[in-house]
C-alpha cells in the first residue's frame, strides 16, 4: 500500500466524519455542543465509548506490548472492571443529581472555589497529556508509512491530524462525537478482526489451532503472583486498574461528558455497565492479536521497525499490516482502523478539554449564549494548538510504551481528584479551601519522589500502578488534616 493510497484512504475517511457533522452541527448551539441535548441513545454512546477507551494506544501499543509484558496487562483490565461499576453507582448519580456540564462543579458546591480549580487543573494536565499521548501514536505511524515518503517534517504532520478533527468537531461538539465514535469504533473492530483473519490464514492456522499452538502458550501468561515486589504482581496491577478507571473516566470530563449526553442516570448506568464488559473481551482480542503479531513477525523473520534508529515495538502491527504482503483488504481495513481508534479518542478529548476551559475557567455559565459561543469557538481553537505544541514535544522526550506511559502519567496527575472526590462523597466534613493546592501538589511531589527510587534501595519493590490509589490516599489524608467540623447538612449527603 503506498503513501498516496493511504492519504486518499485518509481523505475519504474524513470526508465521512465531516457530512456526519454537517447533520449533527446544524444548531450550533452551546447546549448540543457540551450536553447533546441530552437526548443520547444509551447503547450508541456505550458502543462508542469502546473506540474512544481504547483509542490508538490500544489499538497499536498493546499488540506491541506482548512481548515484553505477555498477557500481564489483562490484570489491569479486571481491575478496569471494578472501577466501571463504581463509576456506574457511585459517580454517575451525583453527577446527574447535580445537573453539572462540567463535573468538577460538584467540588464547587462540596468545598469551594480553590478545590474545584484544583481539580479542573488536575483534570486539564491529565487530558491534555492522555491526548496528547494518542495523537503522538497515530501521527509516528502516519510519519513513518506516510509523510517520510514526501519528506513532510513530522511538525507538519501532527499540525495536520489536529486541524481535521478541529474541522469536524467545532460546531457539533459532544453531539458529533457521539455519532462519530459510534462508527470508529465499528471500523476498529473490523480491522481487528480482519487482521487476525488473514494473519491466521497465512500461518494456515484456524483460529482453534492458535488457541492451542505452543507459540502462544510463550507469550500468553495472564496472572502474575510469584513475587509482590514485582510491578506486574497481580494484586498492584488490579488494584491500580480499578483506581486508573475511577480516575480516568468517573472523574475524566472526557468520558463522562459523553455519558452525561443520555436522557437520564438509568440509561447512563445500562451504558456504563454494558460498555464495560465488551471492553474487556475486546481488550483481550487485542492482546491476542499481540501474541499473533509477534508469532507472524518471527515465522516471517520481520524485525522490529526502528524509529530515530531504535527498535519500536508500536511500530510493529502497522509494518505488517503495510508491509509484509497480507495483501490490500489488511492494509485498507488497519489504516481505518488505526485512524478510527486514534481520533475516535482525540476529538473527544478536545471537545471535552474546550467544555472544561470554558465552563470551569472562563464561566461561560454565567454569560450569554451568543458570548459564551465566542469563547467556545476561540477556546477550541487555543485547545487545539495546545495539543499540537504537547504532541511535537513528545517526540523529543518520550522513551517507553506509550501504554505504560499513560498510565505513568496517570499516577502523578489524578491522584488529587481521587482524593477530592472521595473525601467529598464518604465524609461530612468541610475542608479549608486555600489549602487544598498545597495538599494536591505535596501529593503529586511525594509520588514522583517514591517513583524514582531504585528498586535496590527498597529490597527490590518495583512501583507500579498502585501508586494512582497511594496518590489518592495522600491526597485524602491531608484533606483530612485540614478539614473543619463537620456541616450537619452536606452537600454530597443530600
Amino acid at each position: 500500500m503506498t503513501a498516496s493510497h493511504i492519504l486518499l484512504l485518509i481523505g475519504g475517511y474524513f470526508a465521512i466524519l465531516l457530512l456526519i457533522s454537517y447533520f449533527t452541527g446544524k444548531n450550533d448551539s452551546n447546549e448540543d455542543f457540551f450536553k447533546a441535548g441530552k437526548q443520547s441513545p444509551w447503547y450508541l454512546v456505550a458502543f462508542g465509548m469502546v473506540g474512544a477507551s481504547l483509542s490508538g494506544v490500544t489499538f497499536i501499543s498493546v499488540p506491541g506490548w506482548v512481548d515484553a509484558s505477555q498477557f500481564s496487562y489483562m490484570q489491569v483490565v479486571l481491575g478496569y472492571l471494578v472501577g466501571y461499576f463504581v463509576t456506574a453507582y457511585v459517580l454517575l448519580p451525583i453527577y446527574y443529581k447535580k445537573n453539572v456540564t462540567s463535573i468538577y462543579e460538584y467540588l464547587d458546591e462540596r468545598f469551594g472555589f480553590v478545590s474545584y480549580k484544583v481539580g479542573a487543573i488536575s483534570f486539564f494536565v491529565s487530558r491534555v497529556l492522555g491526548a496528547a499521548f494518542r495523537l503522538f501514536l497515530v501521527a509516528i505511524v502516519l510519519q513513518q508509512f506516510v509523510f517520510d515518503a514526501w519528506n513532510v517534517p513530522f511538525e507538519i504532520t501532527v499540525t495536520i491530524s489536529i486541524l481535521l478533527i478541529w474541522i469536524y468537531t467545532f460546531k457539533g461538539g459532544i453531539k458529533t462525537i457521539v455519532w462519530t465514535d459510534t462508527l470508529q469504533t465499528l471500523f476498529m473492530l473490523i480491522s481487528v478482526g480482519l487482521s487476525i483473519y488473514f494473519i491466521l490464514e497465512s500461518l494456515d492456522w484456524s483460529f482453534a489451532d492458535f488457541l492451542s499452538s505452543n507459540e502462544l502458550s510463550t507469550y500468553s501468561k495472564t496472572f502474575f503472583t510469584d513475587d509482590l515486589f514485582a510491578k506486574n504482581h497481580l494484586l498492584k496491577s488490579f488494584l491500580g486498574g480499578m483506581f486508573v478507571t475511577i480516575c480516568m473516566t468517573g472523574l475524566d470530563q472526557d468520558m463522562m461528558q459523553k455519558n452525561l449526553t443520555c436522557r437520564n442516570l438509568k440509561d447512563a448506568q445500562k451504558n456504563m455497565v454494558s460498555f464495560s464488559f465488551v471492553l474487556v473481551l475486546v481488550t483481550f482480542v487485542f492482546m491476542l492479536l499481540g501474541a499473533l503479531l509477534f508469532i507472524y513477525a518471527k515465522e516471517n523473520q520481520i524485525g522490529l521497525p526502528l524509529m530515530d534508529g531504535q527498535p519500536k515495538t508500536d511500530l510493529l502491527f502497522p509494518e505488517i499490516a503495510l508491509n509484509s504482503g497480507l495483501g490490500m483488504t489488511v492494509a485498507v481495513t488497519f489504516m481505518l482502523g488505526l485512524i478510527a481508534a486514534a481520533y475516535s479518542s482525540a476529538d473527544s478529548a478536545l471537545t471535552s478539554l474546550t467544555t472544561s476551559f470554558c465552563v470551569d475557567f472562563l464561566g461561560t455559565g454565567k454569560k450569554t449564549e451568543q458570548e459564551a459561543k465566542k469563547i467556545r469557538r476561540r477556546t477550541h481553537i487555543g485547545m487545539s494548538v495546545l495539543l499540537i505544541v504537547v504532541v511535537i514535544s513528545f517526540k523529543y522526550v518520550l522513551d517507553r510504551n506509550v501504554i505504560d506511559g499513560l498510565l505513568t502519567v496517570a499516577s502523578y496527575t489524578y491522584g488529587p481528584l481521587l482524593g477530592l472526590f472521595a473525601f467529598g462523597i464518604f465524609t461530612k466534613h468541610q475542608i479549608k479551601d486555600g489549602y487544598t493546592w498545597v495538599i494536591a501538589l505535596i501529593s503529586v511531589l511525594v509520588i514522583i519522589g517514591l517513583a524514582k527510587i531504585p528498586p535496590d534501595a527498597i529490597g527490590g519493590y518495583q512501583f507500579g500502578y498502585e501508586l494512582l490509589p497511594l496518590n489518592g490516599l495522600i491526597t485524602f489524608i491531608g484533606l483530612w488534616l485540614i478539614r473543619k467540623r463537620p456541616t450537619s447538612s452536606p452537600a454530597t449527603q443530600d
